[in-house]
């Protein structure tokens, strides 16, 4: 049996082992017969082997091995007298047959079988082990140790007979179902041999290729040999789909990066493309929305067919560093961007339908009779005719001494104009706005807040005050001015507001100038020189400063103003302090006519 020696570590064979847990190389007393085991390499058997004399074989106490390649030194130990011993022993003579070897190790001495013994018949032993897993010297051990010949060549770890004890131990590693003894550190952990496998036949009964056997053999010997062919067609097989899918992916990726990046160096560096001249075929409206960026305007012309490209309309719109107002424009198919641009910023050809504010109805209608092409008078009569079915609120249009339903709701505002326009339409959008801000203001809730009657009032109130204010800053005064007015206190005015603008509405006219006393002597309900309080409903179409500052008057007590240079407008808290500043107007007014 041969000795294996220690090396950088050692690991279990099986739970069941006893030597499980290398258990053997922790520190415990050598048992009489046994080898300590040492760090010593182990060395050849030679042919010839020597037979030393018999020692003492002392017991001695082996420390803790500690890890690593390390010598275990023996407390006991004397060099010296080792060696005197030695030096007295006698030269062994070379025996017919091969004994089992130990490794020799420092400080222990061999102990050798006699001659005799050594030349009985050769049973190979294995070693016996006792409960703390160290050879109980029963085996190897019991043949004389013979000195090491670094020239033999025979295998270290193959197995010697080894001449044993008389009474020795069974072979407990020779019984049925025993382990197999413990092998070298330098042999343990072997890879295991692989486990042939047969090959594996392909959907249509023939064996795959690639088997174990050669190349020229032919199929049907190939199915009988062993070596795994049928798992490497697997693998080959599936290989080969990996590297095809790579290829395509691969393929696609510098594919489609090489038609991006043609496209980036395309449009980076090539001439954008642009057609020529003022266009060809009818025109076509266009609507630009509202918040659209030149790159998006550029978007839509492409897309209805008017420029070649986005890059040369924004480049020409660019160049002229104008901004393109939203609207509906009547443009050209194959336009040159250029001319697209010059047509997009005349304010001209802008089909659009711009209500200014404080617009009276009448002259609304106009604009758009003018705007669509239509006959005068054509706007006018739809709106009397078709005024409940354009939206009103439900509070609007109830009072039959209201001149027009629709004044005060026609919001002023920038309306496109395509061609699937009618003045219906218009109108309809025009209430829809109107009806929307008033929502949005909270109209309906702040009536009885301000003392007013209904909604409709606040509305004409804020017509008033766009009417009679000639700048934004003047309208919160100009509401004070009504409210205080409308008092019952108001003794100066007795409740009139007499506002000029009054008269001129129901005149359909616009002057400064008029004669009083004819203003005051007409009877009608619009007409506030003559009547006390608000007329039956606004006198015209406010904006949204002129309904905010009707909603958040002033405050600050005025009763009076006056325009003196039909420029700015001067308000005053008395009627001496107006009635001053309006000698002053008659006496320049008199000035300029030459009186």
């Amino acid at each position: 049996m041969t000795e294996y020696g220690r090396g950088g570590g050692s690991e279990p064979w099986h739970p069941e082992d006893p030597l499980y847990g290398d258990q053997g190389w922790t520190a415990h007393q050598a048992q009489q017969g046994q080898v300590p085991y040492g760090g010593a390499p182990q060395q050849q058997a030679p042919q010839y082997q020597e037979q030393v004399p018999p020692y003492p074989y002392p017991e001695q106490q082996v420390p803790q091995y500690q890890g690593g390649p390390q010598q275990y030194q023996d407390p006991q130990y004397q060099e010296p007298q080792y060696q005197q011993q030695y030096a007295a022993a006698p030269y062994p003579q070379y025996a017919e047959q091969q004994q089992g070897w130990a490794p020799q190790h420092p400080g222990v001495q061999q102990q050798a079988q006699p001659q005799q013994q050594a030349q009985q018949p050769v049973q190979s032993q294995q070693p016996v082990y006792d409960a703390q897993g160290w050879d109980t010297g029963q085996g190897q051990y019991a043949a004389a140790a013979v000195q090491a010949d670094p020239y033999a060549v025979a295998d270290p770890y193959a197995q010697q007979a080894v001449a044993g004890y008389s009474g020795e131990a069974p072979d407990l590693y020779t019984t049925e179902g025993a382990y197999p003894p413990p092998q070298p550190p330098g042999r343990r952990h072997l890879e295991p041999e692989p486990v042939d496998e047969p090959e594996e036949e392909s959907e249509d009964g023939l064996l795959a290729a690639g088997g174990g056997g050669d190349d020229d053999e032919p199929r049907g010997r190939r199915g009988d040999r062993k070596g795994g062919g049928g798992k490497k067609t697997k693998e080959k097989k599936r290989s080969g789909t990996a590297c095809l899918i790579a290829a395509v992916v691969i393929v696609g990726v510098i594919g489609g990066g090489g038609y991006y990046g043609y496209s980036y160096i395309k449009e980076r560096f090539a001439t954008a493309a642009d057609f020529a001249g003022e266009g060809s075929g009818e025109a076509i409206d266009v609507e630009i929305p509202q918040g659209s960026t030149v790159a998006q305007i550029g978007n839509i012309l492409k897309k209805n067919g008017i420029v070649a490209s986005v890059d040369a309309f924004t480049a020409a719109a660019g160049a002229k560093g104008k901004a393109i107002q939203p609207g509906v424009y009547p443009l050209k198919k194959k336009m040159s961007a250029s001319a697209a641009v010059a047509v997009m910023l005349d304010p001209s050809k802008l089909n659009v339908l711009t209500v200014p504010e404080g617009k009276r109805t009448y002259e609304v209608y106009e604009l758009i009779d003018k705007r669509l092409g239509k006959q005068a008078g054509t706007t006018e009569e739809i709106a009397k005719r078709d005024a409940k079915n354009l939206g009103l609120p439900a509070w609007a249009g109830n009072n039959p001494k209201l001149i027009d339903p629709l004044e005060g709701f026609l919001f002023p505002a920038r309306y496109d104009i395509g061609k699937d326009s009618t003045p219906e339409t218009i109108l309809r959008q025009m209430v829809k706005n109107a009806s929307d801000k008033y929502t949005e203001l909270g109209v309906e809730g702040k009536a009885k807040e301000l003392g007013l009657e209904n909604p409709l009032q606040v509305i004409t109130v804020a017509s008033l005050v766009n009417a009679e204010g000639k700048h934004h800053e003047d309208f919160r005064k100009m509401s004070e001015v009504v409210y205080n007015r409308l008092k019952k206190t108001n003794d100066v005015t007795n409740q009139k507001i007499e506002f000029d603008s009054t008269y001129n509405y129901i005149k359909r006219t616009s002057h400064l100038n008029f004669n009083i006393k004819e203003a005051r002597a007409l009877d009608h309900p619009y007409n506030t020189h003559f009547v006390k309080g608000l007329p039956p409903g606004p006198i015209g179409n406010p904006g949204e400063e002129a309904l905010s500052a009707t909603l958040n008057p002033d405050h600050g007590g005025w009763m009076f103003f006056v325009s003196v240079d039909s420029k700015t407008t001067t308000f005053t808290k008395t009627y001496e302090e107006h009635q001053k500043l309006v000698d002053e107007f008659l006496a320049r007014q008199n000035q300029k006519n030459g009186g």
